[in-house]
């Protein structure tokens, strides 16, 4: 009688826990090709209806890991957004449902995309270790379909990641990984972008015509090409093309527009590149215009855009929450089911019952370590303050880091308050191009500072002068 009864539960739980292989197919590949082609087109409204939709799908099959991806592509799109803390919301309830999945693609997807979420938030390492765990959960898992999207993703954010601790060699190489997989030419642009930024001109032409090519022949008009007009615009800008980097700029401005400006980083940027370009040129009423549109974009979001996209993800989360009561209904009644009729397994069941409680115990401790990071705002409103020029910086700096600028004065007293301003940036790791772009001087002007520093400071050539900040203490 009891072995009759085992199989009725074993029936019942198994049509509850379905296989997810079964569904790469079906499931996995149509949800993220589709919501690939609106997030680069900036049809957030799409995006988030299709998510819906594949949502409600992976409740009736009982796809918990189909639910997992859902909340993930919306994360990526607040990322986009520079909408953080919305998407750290939902990173946390897609990670609450792959702690116990098996599906290491799946895990591979999350853990790349949360850690470019850390990524933006300037924790540089941590969002390298994800990206680790992501690389190794992907090279576990078969080939297919999925699993190359994911890798080429995963390959493009390790050699960015690289790029930013200084080991170009291995940058250049996971760049070149993502170029076998890439057809859109976004890593020809990154490698483009990698060479040009090392002062390698014909191989940088040569990798940013292909991706140009790339973009003309497909006809794009998404965030592809929005990425591809800039670099080349900023290539023609740098060896004095006036003429043909304003083109570029202005298309890029263009698409930037009609992707509805969902790509906040790129706004701003192209702003700064106009702005360049008219100085370059004499023209101080258009470089004073974007002087002033870049201010107006760095300072603000796009307030229209965000509160709809907020919207829509309160929508989300309602409807999802509203479908995991009745899901969790439905598990109750099953679960007491099986107790009413296996009296004999209670006191198995209750030791399963008593260790899924302490894993939940532990789930929600990481849960609010995980939230009281967030909202240890300290660090992040030192790099706000830096990215705006703020003159209160250095001051909220020394708060942060008591006795950092005393170090550096025992090295050099005669350091200038701008210089300790310039380092102050390079230890919260700030790229030349950043600092550039902040500070609203020349990308040159910034190596010539870092020059005159590593001679004030006694910096030896080949010590790189980010790991010589990370070392004092």
């Amino acid at each position: 009688m009891i072995r009759i009864l085992l199989s009725i539960v074993f029936i019942i739980l198994m049509s509850c826990s379905p296989d997810s292989r079964e569904y790469e197919k079906s499931f996995d590949i149509p949800l993220m090709k589709q919501n690939e082609e609106f997030r680069l087109a900036g049809e957030y409204d799409s995006l988030v209806n299709l998510n819906k939709r594949y949502y409600r799908k992976a409740q009736k099959m009982g796809y918990k890991d189909g639910k997992a991806l859902c909340y993930i592509n919306l994360a990526r799109v607040n990322i986009s957004l520079e909408n953080y803390q919305k998407s750290n919301i939902l990173f946390s309830d897609a990670q609450e449902i792959l702690e116990d999945s098996d599906n290491t693609l799946h895990k591979a997807i999350f853990y790349n995309y949360y850690g470019r979420l850390n990524s933006e938030l300037k924790r540089i390492d941590k969002a390298f270790e994800y990206n680790n765990e992501a690389l190794i959960n992907a090279e576990k898992s078969k080939d297919s379909e999925l699993k190359r999207i994911a890798l080429y993703n995963v390959y493009t954010q390790q050699g960015d990641y690289y790029t930013q601790k200084k080991n170009p060699k291995a940058a250049l190489e996971y760049f070149q990984k993502a170029r076998k997989l890439d057809q859109t030419g976004i890593a020809d642009c990154a490698i483009s972008d990698y060479i040009y930024m090392h002062k390698n001109r014909d191989s940088a032409y040569k990798y940013i015509t292909n991706a140009y090519d790339k973009m003309i022949l497909r006809k794009r008009e998404d965030a592809v090409a929005l990425n591809i007009h800039t670099i080349m615009g900023e290539y023609y800008l740098y060896y004095n093309e006036h003429d043909k980097a304003e083109k570029e700029f202005l298309r890029a401005l263009e698409i930037d527009k009609k992707t509805r400006r969902i790509f906040a980083q790129y706004t701003k940027y192209i702003y700064n590149d106009l702005r360049t370009l008219y100085e370059a040129t004499g023209n101080k009423e258009k470089a004073y215009f974007y002087l002033n549109a870049y201010t107006e974009a760095k300072n603000k979001t796009n307030a229209a855009v965000l509160a709809t996209i907020n919207q829509d993800m309160e929508s989300f989360i309602t409807e999802a929450k509203t479908d995991a009561k009745k899901h969790k209904s439905k598990v109750q009644w099953v679960v007491f089911l099986s107790f009413a009729v296996l009296s004999l397994l209670a006191i198995y069941t209750w030791r399963i019952i008593d260790t899924l409680r302490k894993r939940k115990a532990v789930l929600k401790s990481e849960a609010e370590y995980l939230k009281n990071r967030i909202n240890d705002n300290s660090q992040e409103e030192l790099i706000e303050m830096a990215k705006k020029n703020d003159p209160e910086f250095l001051s909220c700096f020394k708060e942060v880091y008591p006795g950092y600028i005393d170090k550096l004065l025992a090295i050099n007293p005669g350091l200038e308050t701008s210089e300790q301003v310039f380092c102050a940036m390079l230890k919260l790791h700030f790229s030349s191009k950043e600092i550039a772009n902040y500070t609203l001087v020349q990308h040159r002007t910034i190596q010539q500072k870092k020059y005159r520093i590593r001679k004030k400071m006694n910096i030896p050539t080949e010590t790189d002068i980010y790991v010589f900040f990370d070392s004092i203490k």
